[in-house]
Order: C-alpha cells, then structure tokens, then sequence
C-alpha cells in the first residue's frame, strides 16, 4: 500500500475557474431542490411519472418541477436563487457551464440573478416569449395558463423579450406585458407593488445576503446557504476552517442517512436527509479529528465542480460482505473520501476534468490522471472505526433510505475489505431513479392543458434526455457505468420526442418580396421584424443595450421598418451582390481620355490600355516642345519606339528612354552646373536619336 500524499505533489493546474477541454464532459454544475412547502411534485426527463420532491435531489436537463396550489418551491443554480410560487410549472431545458436555459408554462417565478459572466446566458421560455436575463438582479415573471399572456418585471437588472419576430429591452424598474402567440403585441405597463410572494423572496434573499460561510466557499458552490443555520466553523490544523454539524445522531456518519439514485450523466448520486445536506456530499471531503467528523471544503475557486458523491467503494474476496448485512445477494458498501484523496469518476470524462474536479483538494502535476490509481491506496478514513457503511443491494438499487437498513462495518471488517472504485457496479433499475416513499395519497401534477404547452425559445435547446427504459438494457452489460454521449445519441435515434420549443425569431417565406424602390409607408415587407440572414450581424442595428453590458442575439428591431431596406444612419444599405459585379468587366469603349473622377482600369499592360497623351491638364502641351519627365517612366513610356520621326505631337507618345540626367539639372554636390541648351539643339538631338534607334 502507498499514501495518497506520496502519490500526488506540487500544485495542481487550473486552480481558479475551471475550463474544459471536451465537450462531451459532463456539466460542472447542476441545480438544487433547497426548499419546499406545501405538494411539491418532480418528473426527471428520463422517466414519465410524477413523485413527491425530493430535496437536495440534483436536477439537470429534461427535469420537471410542479408547485401545486398553496405550495411554494425554491431551485438553486449556483449563486442564483429561482423561486416558485403556487400553480407552477418549471422545467430544465438546458443546464451546462455556460447556459441555463427554463422552461415556464404557468405560473410565477422570482429570479435572483446574483452574477452573470460575459460568456454565460440566462434565458426564460413562456408559452409566447423569451425572456433573456442580461445584468445580474430581480426579477418576476409570470406565464398565465392560457399560453398567450406573460408578463415580466424588472426591479433591477436588463431583460430582453423576443418573441413573433421582434425584440425589445425591458430596463430597471419597469414591466412589460406580451399578448398574443405567433403574431404579438407588447405594452409597458406599471411595476407592480410586491405581493406576499415577492415578499418572501425578498426574505429569502436578505437571509443569503447575511450568510457568513460565504467566508469559507464560494457563492457558486450549491448549498452554501443553509450552512450557517446547520452548523459552524472552526480552525482545526492541518485541514484549516472546517464546518461541524451542530447535531449529529449516535453513530452518525457521512453519507449514511439518505439514498442512492441513478442520475444521467453521472450515475450512482447520493442524496441527503438533511436539509444542508448538499454542499458537504458532493464538494470537498470529510476528516474525523477531535473524535467528531468534520466537513473540509478545501481550496476555494470561482466555481467548484459537482460530483455526484465522493465516496470510495469496497469489496473483495476477504470481506465477507453478504454475511455482515445479513442477507443473500450481496450488498454495498462505502466511505467518504479524505482530504487530498483522489476522486476518478466512473462516468466519461476527459483528463482536465479529472484535475478539475479534484482541484480544492489535491495537488496533481506530472501525473498522467487517465491511469490513475484509486483501488491500491490506502484511505485515511478507512480506518475509522463506524465510517464504512453497508446495505444490502436491494435497498441500494432501490432508492431506500439508508439509515434503516445500514450495517456499521467494524474496523477490523473495513482493513480487509479492497476498493473496488469510485462506484459501485451495480445496474440500475427503474426504481433507482427517484426515491419513492411508501404512501398511498395520488401525487399532483399539472393540468394536462399545461402538460402541452410549448414554449418560445430564441438559443435551441439540446434534445431531451434518453428514457431510462430505453437505456437499460445497455446499462446492465456495464453495470454502475452511465452510458456515453455517442452511444446515447444512436439510441436517441429511435426514441421519438415530441417538440418542446417552437424558434422566437421564425424565418417568413411565403410572403412576395417588395420591390427596392418601395417607400410606401403601408407596404409590409416579407421579413417584418425577422433579422434578414444575408447580411453581416454588424449591419443588424442593436436594440439598446445596457451600458456596460453588450446585448446578445438582439439583431431586431421591435418594430418592421416602412421599407424592406431603409437607409438610416446606424443602418446601412443592403448590398446583396459583391462590388466587384458593379464595376463594368471591359474598358469604357471611348476613345477620348478618361474623365478625371473615373479611375484608370490597371487589368491590362500600361500600352494597351493608357492613352497616347497624359490626362487632361490646365497647362497644355507645347507641339514644338516635350514634355517634362513628371512621373515615373513605367506610366508614361509606350514600351516600344515612336512609329514616326516626326516631332512630338498631341498624338504622339513622349519619348522618355534617356537617362534622368539630360532632361533634368544636375544634382546638387555633383560638381558644376551645365548652362540649360536651347530648344532647337534639343529638338536636333531628338531627331538624331530617334533615327539612330530606327
């Protein structure tokens, strides 16, 4: 056996904001179910049935949430808060590292956007509009359950609705209402005063805005919120501020109280009875100092990356497994990882992923993370008498609870079992995605009006997920193995979605395109309020955006132009075709000299296409005289003699085959200067010149 702290060494890349190099690495992030009241109901995307809300449940892409009547429900996406009041559905369209994408068919949401990166977006889907979050701030908005009204209201921060091809701003302190579906209108209306839930927002957010551990983690780590309420903080050397539990039950251990799920992309996730219980079980890891355990979250980073559990499976040929939780089949058993202990994840991930997620706690360099090792180590926590809990397999596969059926493995126990792995392998069944608790009640859903709405969506979407029954049976040919992105797209293949999002900036061709010199003012262009593709985004004039902040995806105007190409000063003229199909292929047939605002065509040899004399000059030129030597020869010299020994004429090319010195005085410092020769001698030496040449 080694320890880890041989194994690892010197400082790990990438220690701030993670950045991943594969695409198809899982998200760094996911969303929390923090807090309930009243029937709160949950469909994971890769199953058709609704069952009671499970906190602390991990939610991601294709995940439903419904709030029944006089139920309230708040979801956490990192630092922001997303709040639902009674009668709401909502729905995960997109979840990754740099996109959240909702989906609202009725009801209320207040959203507490706390920081927004240039390269992220945060974008509501209504039945009718889309609404895009651009500043961090407050906001409520509100989808009645007829699919044609939304309503939308900033306290502070910059929204943008686009829907029915147009898009407009709504700025701080404003509200707007947009009526109607494929053909809308939009009014600014008042801000409305706050009503209770709006009020209890505001004192859901003031409890946040107090956290004090907010000293010891980042606000991006999920679940950072309800630790002050659970627990507190202390120095405890070597691991440095840790957080304790402030009461623990009689053999209370990590990751024994709760449940198992099965969660696409990650697969085995633990999920907690308490209602902290989220921050501590998928960031940092847990010691045992002081005779109590204690939660170490390690480095802190702009945004941690989730795992679904970091814990460390045993088995082995010497741990008597099945006979220690008293039962056939076998069992599982697990122990939370120590503070610079590795976590590999089972599922498919890509090297800088492995650093990443491992980033608060271990110091990896010169290291080949693909090979790994985490079954020859041996774990600090191992060791500690009552860490390693176990459970038969049916309890596990089946989403039970844990601490009802658990068996503390003893320490002698534990020192001979072997790590077999960061999961355990395990399939799942269809029982294993969502806990559910023995009770006989119906479980409320939405209306079925609801259930079939479509909403607007100006970022598409990614398809909904694979359902599970259609992943089983590969899952049971690698059990505890989700399946990987390639083999999930071929099954996707065969598995028919029902469209969930309709485009908000739909693309008009039916209608007859408008001649260009169309300037009436009635005429309705064939793209009103659709950005023309044609052109370059930068010919698109903005909508205003937020100073400090540049609007996304607002090419549009919010209302059709009175011409399908208005010349405007921030506007300019669509050109269709290149310059080049403007400008005549042949030289102008006149054989009189070019027009001075005309240019010179330069696509054939100076002698063919130049005339015989220069451009036209207010000074002429002299037939008995020739002309000085201006510019440069290769411009105004025919490249053969002059056909004619004649002397120059208007007509006549200049001859201009001597050296600058006979035509010009001699340069300064070169000795002295020659009297100037007079014409007639000049003219008889042409001549002789000439006829030598000839």
């Amino acid at each position: 056996m080694i320890s880890t702290t041989k194994l690892v060494s010197v400082v790990l890349i990438a220690a701030a904001a993670p950045a991943f190099a594969d695409a198809g690495d899982p998200p760094s992030r996911v969303a929390r179910l923090n807090y309930e009241s009243g029937s709160v109901s949950f469909r994971p995307g890769s199953a058709d049935d609704w069952s009671p809300a499970s906190p602390n449940y991990p939610l991601t892409i294709g995940d439903h949430l419904w709030a029944d009547r006089n139920a309230r429900a708040e979801m956490h996406i990192g630092s922001t808060a997303v709040r639902m009041d009674s009668e709401t559905a909502l729905s995960v369209l997109n979840l990754d590292d740099r996109t959240v994408q909702l989906s609202l068919t009725a009801g209320v949401i207040v959203v507490r956007l706390r920081a927004l990166d240039e390269d992220q977006t945060f974008e509501v889907d209504t039945p009718n509009v889309a609404i895009s979050l651009l500043r961090p701030g407050n906001y409520r908005i509100q989808a009645d359950g007829d699919g044609a009204t939304t309503s939308v209201a900033v306290w502070s921060g910059e929204a943008e609705l686009t829907g029915g091809g147009s898009a407009f701003p709504v700025h701080p302190r404003q509200a707007a209402r947009i009526i109607g579906t494929d053909s809308i209108t939009n009014e600014v209306v008042d801000l409305p005063p706050p009503d209770p839930f709006v009020r209890w927002s505001e004192d859901r957010d003031r409890r946040e805005d107090q956290a004090q551990s907010v000293r010891y983690v980042p606000r991006e780590m999920i679940g950072y919120e309800d630790l002050d309420a659970y627990g507190a903080w202390r120095n405890v050397p070597p691991y440095g501020w840790v957080w304790t539990p402030a009461s623990a039950a009689v053999g209370w251990a990590p990751y024994r109280y709760g449940h198992w799920v099965w969660v696409s992309p990650w697969g085995w996730t633990w999920v907690d009875d308490a209602p902290w219980g989220f921050a501590p079980f998928h960031y940092g890891r847990w010691a045992y100092a002081g005779g109590a355990w204690v939660w170490v979250p390690g480095q802190v980073v702009a945004r941690p990356v989730y795992a679904p559990a970091l814990v460390a499976f045993v088995g082995g040929p010497r741990f008597g497994l099945s006979v220690a939780v008293g039962g056939g089949g076998g069992g599982v058993a697990w122990f939370p990882l120590g503070p610079g202990e590795i976590y590999r994840p089972a599922y498919h991930v890509s090297d800088v992923y492995v650093r990443n997620v491992n980033v608060t706690h271990v110091n990896v360099t010169n290291i080949n993370v693909t090979n790994v090792n985490v079954t020859n180590v041996r774990y600090v926590n191992q060791n500690v008498q009552g860490a390693v809990t176990a459970v038969p397999q049916q309890t596990f596969v089946s989403a039970r609870p844990v601490g009802r059926e658990a068996t503390i493995v003893s320490a002698r126990e534990a020192s001979q079992a072997q790590v077999v792995g960061s999961t355990a392998a395990v399939a799942p069944r269809p029982e294993s995605i969502v806990a559910r608790p023995p009770t006989a009640g119906p479980v409320a859903r939405p209306p079925a009006q609801i259930l079939q709405h479509t909403v607007v969506a100006k970022a598409a979407p990614p398809p909904p997920p694979v359902s599970f029954r259609t992943q089983q049976q590969q899952l049971e040919r690698n059990p505890g193995r989700p399946l990987d992105s390639a083999t999930l797209d071929t099954l996707r293949t065969n598995q028919p979605a029902a469209p969930q999002v309709r485009s908000a900036l739909p693309r008009a061709q039916s209608q007859p395109p408008i001649p260009e010199n169309n300037t009436s003012p009635t005429a309705r262009p064939p793209s009103a309020g659709v950005p023309r593709n044609d052109r370059p985004s930068s010919a698109q004039p903005p909508l205003s955006p937020p100073a400090g902040r540049q609007s996304r995806a607002v090419d549009q105007p919010a209302s059709p132009a009175p011409n399908r190409q208005p010349v405007t000063p921030d506007r300019p003229i669509q050109n269709e075709r290149p310059a080049a199909a403007t400008q005549p292929a042949a030289p102008v047939p006149n054989p009189r000299p070019l027009s001075p605002d005309r240019p010179v065509r330069n696509d054939r040899p100076a002698e063919t296409t130049q005339p015989a004399t220069p451009a036209p000059s207010p000074r002429p030129v002299s037939p008995d005289r020739p002309v000085r030597n201006d510019r440069p020869a290769e411009t105004t010299q025919p490249a053969t003699p002059a056909p004619s020994p004649r002397p120059v004429s208007p007509d006549r090319p200049v001859r201009n085959d001597r050296p600058a010195a006979t035509t010009a005085a001699r340069p300064e410092g070169r000795g002295p200067t020659n009297p100037p020769k007079s014409e007639k001698k000049a003219e008889k030496r042409e001549e002789r010149q000439e006829k030598h040449d000839r």
